[in-house]
């Protein structure tokens, strides 16, 4: 396999596809804000709607991943008959109506199935941004540019959560009248308006995919996009590599993705354990019901939406740390730091709670030990942010060969939104159970993902686009690492 590096050096670094690459990114603020807005609603809901039930607590909370998982599973497909940038335009717009109609809505089930809609069009951004950054980046710096998936996901569970703090403080709490006779935490939910229409209108004005336009045979615009946004001198090399990756004659489907390692590609199967592993750590957690656990442990509810907050201004910190690494460092080393140290902070968070209090779902921390789970918590928010957060996206958009990139990362996005749905959804029961266990589940699959990490995931460092292969797989011998390649 040829490395990017022993290529001549035909492109040069345009500050353009920075600001595509930030439009298209602002998928993932709605991915960060639709899924964390909820955060300071959860108790509100319970109440408003008479929800007693802790599994339909947990569904009510996470049936908008459902909803993220099918448009997931779809977008790929949509994006390679339509193209990237409609993919984005409907996105928004399904966001959009979600945000108003989930306001409004009179009673838990138009609740459930407006938050499914939402889900649809977060889903479906959640594919098309990292694809879409990664087809437009040149090799040297698509890790940055992947990790600005990442930085607006962060961003957006920030705004998230500092939008429902103020609306909570401004109402006297989130179940308080607000204005119009609306409760505050319906509109936490209508606020999400906002970022939709921006991302609607920022995607009308981003140019399309090359590597979509040079498989429709569009070669002119292919040429423009390469030279005055991806910085290419030689367009017309590129165009060639890109043909050589490129089966213009099939319609990319699912399968596409058979192989011979249980029925799929082997780069299918990582894509799909990366994505399984970034949420079986538990990191939603933190950021769906932080409010909720940290009253749990002592915490009034302004205080516990004002941790939610600091949390999330630390995963902002630190995933701006990972974008100026992911470059220099490699993405393996990375993971490998971020699996090492959640281990440590999860089993710390299990211990901690080994020593608390009270029943089950309503534990209570005395003396140390309350500190100590709230330090655990924000270690773990770090590697996670610095790591595994941003890493996982960079990798899906960029580990895919040409051919079946949208439909892969399409089935791997989908996993990732059904492991977030599992997790999102058992916390209560697991909480039930005691959070030692809850913490004592996600500590071991970070420690596992660490050996997934150091058996199964290759770097991407540096690498063209059109140099992956369908079944590169990093494999450890006499301490050097290898590409070991397979056949299909």
């Amino acid at each position: 396999m040829s490395n990017a590096s022993e290529k001549p050096t035909v492109s040069r670094f345009n500050a353009r596809v920075v600001l595509i690459s930030v439009g298209a990114a602002l998928g993932g603020f709605l991915f960060g804000f639709d899924t964390s807005v909820i955060n300071g609603a959860v108790e509100s809901i319970n109440k408003h709607y008479d929800i007693t039930n802790t599994g339909l607590q947990g569904f009510a909370v996470s049936s908008a991943l459902l909803g993220c998982a099918v448009g997931a599973w779809f977008a790929g497909g949509v994006a390679n008959r339509l193209g990237r940038i409609p993919v984005m335009v409907i996105a928004a717009f399904l966001f959009l109506a979600s945000s108003i109609l989930t306001g409004l809505a009179p009673n838990l089930p138009l609740f459930i199935i407006w938050r499914v809609v939402g889900g649809l069009g977060v889903g479906a951004a959640s594919v098309i941004a990292p694809a879409y950054i990664a087809e437009v980046s040149p090799a040297r710096v698509r890790g940055r540019l992947g990790s600005l998936q990442q930085l607006a996901i962060v961003l957006g569970i920030f705004v998230a959560l500092l939008s429902d703090n103020l609306l909570a403080n401004t109402a006297g709490s989130a179940s308080d009248t607000l204005w119009w006779g609306l409760e505050a935490w319906r509109w936490m939910f209508f606020v999400t308006a906002i970022p939709a229409l921006v991302y609607g209108i920022a995607a009308l004005g981003l140019p399309e995919s090359p590597r979509y336009l040079v498989h429709k045979g569009d070669y002119d615009k292919a040429s423009r996009v390469l030279h005055d946004f991806s910085g290419e001198l030689d367009v017309n090399l590129k165009i060639q590599e890109i043909e050589k990756t490129i089966d213009k004659e099939k319609r990319e489907s699912l399968g596409d993705l058979r192989g011979n390692r249980f029925g799929l590609k082997p780069v299918v199967w990582v894509g799909i354990l990366l994505s399984v592993f970034q949420q079986f750590v538990g990191i939603n957690v933190i950021f769906y019901y932080s409010s909720s656990l940290w009253q749990s442990v002592g915490f009034d509810e302004s205080d516990a939406l004002l941790e939610s907050v600091i949390t999330s201004i630390t995963n902002i910190v630190v995933t701006v740390v990972a974008i100026l690494l992911v470059d220099k460092v490699g993405r393996r080393p990375m993971l490998l730091v971020g699996s090492a140290g959640m281990g440590v902070c999860l089993t710390t968070m299990a211990i901690a709670f080994s020593q608390a209090t009270g029943s089950g779902d309503n534990p209570s921390l005395e003396g140390a030990w309350g500190t100590i789970a709230l330090v655990a918590a924000n270690g773990f928010v770090v590697f996670f942010g610095a790591t595994w957060g941003p890493l996982v996206w960079v990798l899906l958009g960029e580990m895919f060969p040409n051919s079946i990139r949208a439909t892969a990362l399409a089935v791997a996005a989908a996993a990732q939104w059904l492991a977030n749905f599992f997790i999102s959804t058992t916390f209560p029961k697991f909480s039930e159970i005691g959070l030692t266990f809850a913490y004592g589940f996600y500590a071991f699959f970070a420690i596992l993902s660490f050996f997934f990490v150091l058996w199964q995931v290759p770097e991407t460092k540096g690498r063209e686009l059109e140099d992956m292969s369908d079944d590169a797989a990093v494999v450890r011998r006499g301490g050097k690492t290898q590409v070991a390649e397979s056949a299909a």
